[in-house]
């Protein structure tokens, strides 16, 4: 748990120093469990993200850009009746706890003055966003409502009085003091981490873990010193915020972590780091939630196509036996006056060995000879047309492959309105029924929103998130010398740079976010080829997003996703 009530009390530290006093001007709820709190202070604007997001809830200030629904819910158009307008007077956490509480002051619609709180409970899946009104502790709403029913000590309900979650009674670490420590912790009970965590408030195991590694070998000496030394560091705000990659595992926190193996990347601040760790994972969370449906349907069409081709391969290698069949029907035409209805098999010269061996071939005893020959010779004949018939149904089912290969390459990195988007795709194919939405309707030429990037020397670059941003990007929007990319026989976007004479370093930067956006995400030294648009077609009657090249060159890159958030930078 990297969000624990130390992290807390320094992300309260670092959002209070620049945001207390600062004016709520807007006020947006991009999902469903998140807000965005546009706040004017110290001449500038900040989004401030509060997120009660059962996987990744956090508060923080944010650069990433968040796309907003057409209709607000209710929970964000009460807010704003409460809150746009108001000024922060506050900025504080609850004791240790993982709560975060911001004061507001502003004149109501008849000018009283008003106050009000809003909280920031960060529990795991039990993680809420409260408003209150100060004056009386009633709950005016919450971005989740909890009854009774679901927990006893309190309701999270609108009219209901606010009551904070029970009380742990840990001991508070920065008042602690080496006869505190000793007294808490029974060095001959053993897993002295956890015993830490279960004394001593705000501590989750990271820290504890952390605590355990420096002191070294811990005993009655080592511990006490070691676990105040790390505290005193925190209080005197000496933060040093890191990303460690561990095993495929990125852990974050406000200090060092010695502890754990791993790459480790250092940030300015608390913040930005949350911004890099967090980048993608609460998108893609959303994205698997709102296309669950076509992830299924696109997996199961990428099964059944693969089992079809294995039965379509043994089917061509049963056909492949045609020329035994043609074979025997001529041997018997060239004998039929040896043999005699009746007979169930006959053994003949093969004329065309050189040896003269003979052959058995079985015959039905209820045919005459002729037909017996003809039979073969009409076994020829299926199987001659089947070879052909197979081969066009294998090139379909290869097809078919290779488009839901490629789509669900595009799910792994689609956002919310991306999803929109693939299951019109799969709707206007004909793959899934239409159904009927409620609201505004689409426009019918609508144009498809591109990711927009920008290379070191400022080059602008476009990329295809799907077959649809695919085929607008590369046949209608891109310039037909411009430079267009895309990995080597690897499913992936389509990547276009905004020049017809790019440098060297902006291929190798454009080529880095084609690896990126591909199947191949995660390898090394990926091979993307790139050439200029005119020499990219669109075969007739291919699968959207699929097209043909040549004239191509080819770089190998190493996709960084620390260099997508460099280049996503706006300009």
């Amino acid at each position: 748990m990297s969000f624990d009530g130390l992290f807390t009390k320094a992300m309260t530290e670092e959002i209070s120093s620049q945001l207390n006093g600062g004016r709520i001007s807007k006020i947006h709820q991009p999902y469903k469990n998140e807000l965005i709190l546009i706040i004017r202070a110290g001449r500038k604007n900040h989004k401030l993200l509060l997120s009660a997001h059962p996987s990744h809830a956090r508060f923080q200030i944010t650069e990433e850009t968040y796309e907003n629904p057409k209709e607000p819910p209710m929970f964000c158009m009460l807010l704003r009746k409460y809150l746009e307008g108001y000024t922060i007077e506050n900025i504080y956490q609850e004791g240790l706890d993982r709560m975060l509480m911001i004061e507001v002051k502003g004149r109501n619609e008849l000018g009283d003055l008003s106050q009000k709180l809003l909280i920031v409970e960060i529990m795991g899946r039990h993680s809420n966003i409260i408003l209150v009104d100060k004056e009386t502790n009633m709950i005016l709403d919450s971005i989740k409502h909890v009854s009774y029913a679901v927990n006893s000590h309190r309701a999270i309900l609108p009219g209901q009085t606010y009551i904070a979650p029970p009380a742990q009674g840990k001991m508070n670490p920065f008042t602690a003091t080496e006869e505190d420590v000793l007294k808490a912790i029974d060095f001959n009970a053993g897993k002295v981490d956890k015993q830490i965590v279960a004394r001593f408030a705000g501590v989750s195991p990271l820290f504890a873990k952390e605590v355990i590694h420096t002191a070294g070998l811990v005993n009655r000496a080592t511990l006490p010193t070691t676990f105040l030394s790390l505290i005193k560091k925190l209080a005197n705000r000496e933060y040093s915020p890191i990303i460690v990659n561990s095993d495929e595992k990125e852990s974050f926190y406000m200090i060092e972590l010695q502890h754990i193996q791993g790459e480790g990347r250092s940030f300015a601040t608390l913040s930005e780091m949350l911004d890099r760790y967090y980048f993608g994972k609460a998108e893609r969370d959303r994205v698997k939630q709102q296309g669950n449906d076509l992830e299924r349907f696109i997996a199961n069409e990428l099964e059944k196509n693969k089992k079809k081709i294995g039965k379509l391969e043994r089917t061509l290698q049963e056909s492949e036996r045609g020329e035994e069949y043609q074979l025997f029907g001529e041997l018997l035409t060239a004998n039929l006056y040896q043999m005699k209805r009746g007979m169930k098999q006959i053994e003949v010269i093969n004329y065309y060995e050189e040896d003269g061996k003979t052959v058995t071939i079985s015959l039905n005893p209820q045919k005459t000879p002729a037909e017996n020959a003809q039979k073969y010779f009409s076994k020829y004949q299926k199987a001659k047309n089947a070879v052909v018939f197979v081969q066009e149904q294998i090139e379909k089912a290869e097809a078919e492959v290779a488009y839901f290969d490629r789509l669900h390459q595009q799910l792994q990195s689609a956002s919310p309105k991306d999803i929109d988007e693939i299951r019109e795709e799969l709707q206007e194919e004909g793959y899934i029924k239409k159904k009927q939405k409620k609201g505004m309707k689409k426009p019918a030429n609508a144009k498809p929103q591109l990711e927009q990037y920008y290379s070191t020397d400022g080059t602008q670059i476009f990329v295809g998130k799907n077959n649809k941003q695919n085929e607008y990007l590369t046949n209608k929007f891109a310039r037909r010398d411009e430079i267009w990319l895309h990995t080597k026989d690897i499913p992936g976007s389509h990547v276009i740079i905004r020049s017809e004479d790019p440098s060297s370093e902006t291929i190798k930067e454009a080529a880095g976010l084609a690896a990126y956006f591909s199947k191949a995400q995660t390898s090394s030294s990926v091979p993307v080829d790139f050439t200029k648009v005119r020499y990219v077609k669109k075969p007739n009657g291919s699968k959207p997003g699929f097209v043909i090249y040549d004239n191509q060159q080819t770089v190998y890159v190493t996709p960084s996703p620390d260099q997508v958030i460099n280049m996503k930078d706006e300009k």
